[in-house]
């Protein structure tokens, strides 16, 4: 039931419009930042286009676009760049635009110069030029200004001025209810009254053939024969009449476009011919045209109640998009008798050749996907669809297979009644038997998808199967079985590639490059010279396509290429259209290409097909163009954005922010893409890869000297010039020239400093070292001191230990002798040894070995007690040797007794208290 459906849709609404278009670019509102209307359009002399919309000024410049707002925030309604400046109309102010040294418009009024002759409630619609002067028209005035002398020149009309025109030098204008002005000696002359132009209005005015024509708006075309106006007799000028017509323009090639109120754009050739017309159905923004404008390059600008639309009407590549998504994407097209046959997924339509605006229409039966279109010896045409094989007969079909999934069909050489067939599930033979064609057998012992094959002079069958590799059959006489299937393996199994012959070769292309069998060799061996020819490509599908005409067509990233052999050397060499595999919206590894007549072809896309002349496409895409430099802008850290010169070298103060550089090519051709390579001396020498972004920004440069250069790429084809742009990134306040110097001066004085502390640590570790030697000297004259003081203490010690030992032994003898007195030696001898025990002799020699050991304390011992007597010093010396009172009798030659009596009297002498240690206080001297 929903397949019943789908062909009843098919019956009833698949009247497809079949022209073929030129290109469109299309820019909305959100695009240029303005309003939806724009109402007149012009050109500089960079190619920068220029649109009067209703928020102001558009400036586009080939890849940005910028907007200005109108001078008093009114619609702009006119606009025209004369010379350097950009001159605009809206209501109640008229003025130029011209742009700084930072590549900014600023806007300039002339009403400061009408003195009293002020706009009162009125638009300006129209701008001129006229020799000297510049034309102002509004709804009843004209305002012609010298550019020379800066004086206006006044017309006004009590009527309203419909349109003013420039006609070969002289003005003409259209006033309502009057007719056709002819501005002469400077005074207005009626010269047209007719009632064509009292009732109708006159949309434009040229000189065909030195003949004034006129357009009107609802009434066609008419030219001036002796002083009356007659109908022009063209072809298109029936069709004109039905339209309402807004603007038009002559091009330089003589033809006419036409901008209507509902019906879009429409095409005259200039034999007075319609070639076509556009509308928002076969692309146009919108059908209503408010502006026209041809651009140096021969594009027409439209501009519209809903956006701006640049159509390409030289370029040798032809649009035909289903905007209705019918027609589906395109899988295979051929020619076939007169006929265009387009094969999609959504089924077989075809259209007659000849006339250009026939439109599509669907094949019955062919509901589906279509994978190919095979061309009988232009006898039948064979179709390979997903549910079968049918023969095509103009607008129906008749089944002669019903194996799902015909991918492809080729001869069987030798065989003039066999057909090769590569389904899903392998391949089979279709024969041609009581004069139509039918399914006569499957091959056994494959069973592969064969959507690529090739079938050589030896009954080989090459298969190619991307997720499996290549395939070689070797066949019985017949064709009805393999014998032999061998897996070709010097090849690596690759997405997007493909089988073809070519030049009697069987091909074999994928990423690694072209291969071609070798019979002599029996495998395939890579063809180093076509793989050079697409070595430098970036690969994005391995389809190749052979035409009729002999080229070999190959489908990369940037270009569609086809490779010709040179006419003398027979050296293959390739040759590039730069059409980008994203702006010629292909199925990848289905792309298909048709030969359609001379150098014209067709080439499928998802959404319709497109038409190359190649007759024409060396000079579209080899034309020369210029990349500009937009504007330079800084933007700091807080936020603040800075524009700078253009034209002057750049210098800024390290800071850290951010300095962007716009810029770009204007170049208005949809299929022309335009890409971007710079690079920044000072920081790196190479060049950046090609990029679509027109813009570059570097952020926190150091300082230091740089050199910006920027080139351009329109297609394959290098802008003519480049950027250079110089400029220095300063030196941070903290290592400038002045900070250097204060640097070095902070250095010299740190360096005195040092010098000062290292001088005064220094001197101080001399002096602490002098010190350290000095105390060490005083420690070693101590410790000889001290050596010295011990060894006197021990000469004391023991000159004391003598004497007591001396004493003692005295005292012994004389007792002894005392025991036997009787005899007078006896009593000698005790007087002797009395006298030697009170000999101060011993006591000199103690008392000089005393003072050399403590020579301080009898000093300070007498100071302190000045009363005391030499007995009672003699007595605290030998306290002061700590000797005991025995060992003291024998020096004092006196009892034990006795030296206690003495040590009691020293206390009370030096008037100790009872608690007090009599020793103790005598060693704190």
């Amino acid at each position: 039931m929903r397949h019943f459906i789908f062909i009843l849709f098919l019956h009833v609404f698949l009247v497809i419009p079949a022209q073929e278009l030129p290109p469109i670019e299309k820019f909305t509102a959100s695009d240029y930042g303005g309003d939806n209307q724009n109402w007149m359009i012009s050109q500089n002399q960079d190619n920068y286009i220029y649109a009067a919309n209703n928020k102001g000024l558009l400036e586009y410049n080939g890849s940005s676009w910028v907007a200005y707002p109108s001078p008093n925030n009114t619609i702009l309604r006119a606009v025209n760049v004369i010379d350097d400046r950009i001159y605009t109309g809206c209501y109640e102010e008229f003025g130029y635009w011209l742009k700084d040294k930072k590549g900014v418009l600023n806007y300039t009024s002339l009403l400061p110069k009408l003195n009293e002759n002020a706009i009162n409630d009125d638009q300006i619609w129209n701008i001129l030029d006229f020799n000297e002067w510049v034309l102002f028209q509004s709804g009843h005035t004209l305002y012609f200004f010298n550019k020379e002398t800066e004086q206006f020149k006044i017309i006004n009309s009590e009527q309203i001025i419909y349109k003013v025109f420039n006609i070969n030098g002289h003005i003409y204008y259209h006033v309502a209810n009057e007719g056709i002005y002819l501005l002469k000696d400077g005074q207005p002359k009626l010269i047209i009254n007719d009632a064509v132009v009292i009732e109708d209005r006159v949309i434009n005015i040229w000189l065909v053939d030195e003949v004034l024509t006129i357009l009107t708006r609802n009434t066609g075309f008419f030219q001036l024969k002796n002083n009356k106006l007659e109908p022009w007799e063209i072809s298109a000028n029936n069709r004109v009449k039905k339209l309402n017509i807004f603007n038009s323009i002559r091009l330089e090639d003589h033809s006419f476009v036409i901008g209507t109120i509902s019906n879009g754009v429409i095409k005259i050739n200039n034999k007075g011919e319609l070639d076509y017309a556009i509308n928002q159905k076969l692309g146009l923004s919108n059908n209503t045209v408010l502006a026209l404008f041809e651009d140096s390059n021969q594009n027409v600008w439209a501009g519209l109640d809903n956006g701006i639309n640049c159509i390409n009407m030289t370029s040798p590549i032809q649009t035909f998009i289903d905007y209705d998504g019918v027609l589906g994407t395109v899988y295979s097209t051929i020619i076939f008798k007169d006929l265009l046959y387009v094969g999609t997924n959504q089924g077989l339509f075809y259209r007659s050749l000849i006339t250009v605006d026939e439109t599509f229409r669907f094949v019955e039966g062919t509901a589906g996907q279509v994978w190919s279109l095979f061309n009988d010896n232009n006898e039948r045409l064979i179709c390979g669809h997903h549910l079968g094989t049918f023969i095509v007969d103009k607008n129906g079909v008749e089944k002669i297979s019903s194996e799902l999934g015909a991918w492809n069909f080729k001869k069987i050489p030798n065989h003039d009644n066999l057909l090769l067939q590569g389904n899903y599930d392998g391949l089979y033979v279709l024969e041609y038997k009581d004069n139509t064609w039918g399914l006569r057998n499957k091959i056994e012992n494959f069973k592969n998808s064969s959507r690529f094959f090739e079938i050589n002079n030896t009954n080989q069958i090459f298969v190619n199967h991307e997720y499996k590799g290549v395939f070689i059959l070797n066949m019985n006489s017949d064709f009805t079985k393999t014998i032999k299937v061998e897996e070709v393996s010097e090849l690596t199994i690759g997405n997007s590639s493909s089988l073809e012959s070519y030049q009697g070769d069987i091909l074999y292309t994928s990423e690694n490059g072209i291969y071609n069998y070798s019979d002599a060799e029996n495998k395939f061996v890579k063809n180093n010279v076509l793989t050079d020819l697409m070595a430098s490509k970036k690969f994005t599908s391995g389809k190749i396509v052979v035409d009729q005409t002999g080229k070999l067509w190959l489908f990369f990233k940037n270009n569609i290429s086809y490779i010709t052999n040179d006419n003398i050397t027979n050296i293959p060499q390739i040759s590039d259209i730069a059409i980008p595999s994203d702006l010629r919206k292909g199925v990848l590894g289905f792309e298909n290409l048709q030969h359609i007549e001379g150098e014209k072809y067709i080439l499928g896309t998802v959404n319709g097909y497109l038409t190359l002349d190649l007759a024409n496409i060396e000079t579209y895409s080899s034309s020369t163009h210029s990349i500009h430099l937009n504007s330079i802008m800084k933007k700091d850290v807080n936020g603040s954005t800075n524009y700078l010169p253009l034209a002057e070298d750049g210098s800024f103060q390290h800071e850290k922010g951010i300095v962007s550089f716009s810029f770009s090519v204007p170049e208005y051709n949809k299929f022309l893409d335009v890409s971007y390579s710079y690079k920044l001396s000072g920081l790196s020498d190479k060049w950046s890869e090609w990029s679509h972004v027109s813009s570059v920004q570097f952020e926190n440069l150091s300082f230091g000297d740089y050199t910006l250069e920027v080139r351009g790429r329109v297609g394959n084809q290098l802008t003519e010039n480049f950027i250079s742009y110089d400029f220095e990134v300063n030196r941070p306040w903290y290592i400038s020239n002045v900070a250097i110097l204060l640097y070095v001066l902070i250095l010299i004085g740190i360096a005195f400093l040092v010098n000062k502390v290292y001088k005064f640590y220094y001197e101080r570790i001399l002096k602490h070292e002098h010190i350290k030697n000095e105390r060490a000297l005083i420690q070693i004259k101590n410790e000889k001191l001290n050596q010295d003081i011990e060894g006197k203490n021990r000469e004391l010690v023991i000159s004391t230990m003598s004497i007591i030992k001396k004493n003692e032994l005295l005292n012994k003898i004389k007792k002894e002798l005392k025991r036997t007195r009787n005899n007078k030696d006896i009593e000698s001898a005790i007087d002797l040894i009395d006298t030697n025990l009170n000999n101060n002799k011993d006591w000199k020699f103690f008392k000089e070995a005393f003072n050399n050991a403590d020579k301080d304390f009898m000093d300070k011992i007498k100071a302190a007690h000045p009363d005391l007597t030499p007995n009672d010093l003699k007595f605290c010396a030998y306290l002061r040797l700590n000797l005991s009172s025995k060992e003291m009798a024998p020096l004092l030659n006196i009892s034990i007794k006795s030296v206690e009596t003495k040590r009691y009297r020293l206390r009370k002498r030096l008037q100790l208290d009872h608690d007090d240690s009599l020793v103790n206080y005598i060693l704190k001297f």
